[in-house]
């Protein structure tokens, strides 16, 4: 059986709506940065065709001559995104869309090394060899304490939870802890490209500190 990280940890996938405390754990991702209008800008489509494709090439590894130490099949996990915006707090500029500064993000197993990761677009590379797989990198990223909450709807409704999360963050003793590294983070629990938006479910996840 292929491993699902949505079932095998669901505390970082878990779909209540009641937020939640929670110690995220370091975890590998191919990530690609960029900015603009997700709606309307080639590089965040891009981005999107450049980390599926790398993330099934990994996947799929397991059918070549040369599978990775270590290796196990998975299940490819949700898209997460990284936001911020250069007009302010993520929530006060969800609207100015032109203005997100964000990175797309998929998590790789432990066992997606550096040498792994240049192999997949090495062979991704053949099947689509003019797409610029040079804008994708391979990063540890320890994000550590959390609160999340799901939001279910259109993401343009998502100040509504984002309020109700930074409300239960204080109550909880808690305080933001914004940085270049540790942002407005949201994880796809579904695709937007096959779902209704008033059935869309994100979790939306802070960076918190004592």
């Amino acid at each position: 059986m292929a491993v699902d990280f949505k079932k095998t940890q669901k505390e970082l996938y878990k779909s209540d709506t009641n937020p939640s405390i929670i110690e995220v754990p370091e975890m590998v991702f191919i990530m690609v940065d960029g900015c603009g209008d997700p709606n309307t800008s080639e590089t965040y489509q891009t981005a999107m065709e450049v980390l599926y494709g790398l993330s099934y090439t990994v996947k799929m590894s397991k059918m070549g001559d040369n599978q990775p130490e270590g290796y196990f099949d998975f299940v490819v996990p949700p898209m997460e995104g990284l936001w911020s915006t250069d007009t302010g707090e993520f929530e006060t500029g969800i609207t100015e869309k032109s203005a997100f500064n964000w990175t797309s993000m998929i998590r790789m197993p432990d066992f997606v090394t550096a040498g792994v990761f240049d192999a997949a677009k090495m062979s991704f590379a053949k099947k689509k060899p003019k797409l610029d797989l040079s804008i994708a990198r391979l990063e540890l990223f320890n994000e550590g304490l959390c609160a999340q909450a799901m939001h279910s709807g259109s993401y343009d409704s998502e100040p509504a939870t984002i309020r109700a999360l930074k409300t239960f963050i204080a109550d909880s003793g808690y305080f933001l802890d914004l940085s270049e590294k540790r942002k407005h983070h949201e994880v796809y629990l579904n695709d937007p490209r096959k779902t209704s938006p008033d059935k869309l479910k994100t979790i939306i996840r802070y960076p918190i500190t004592q």
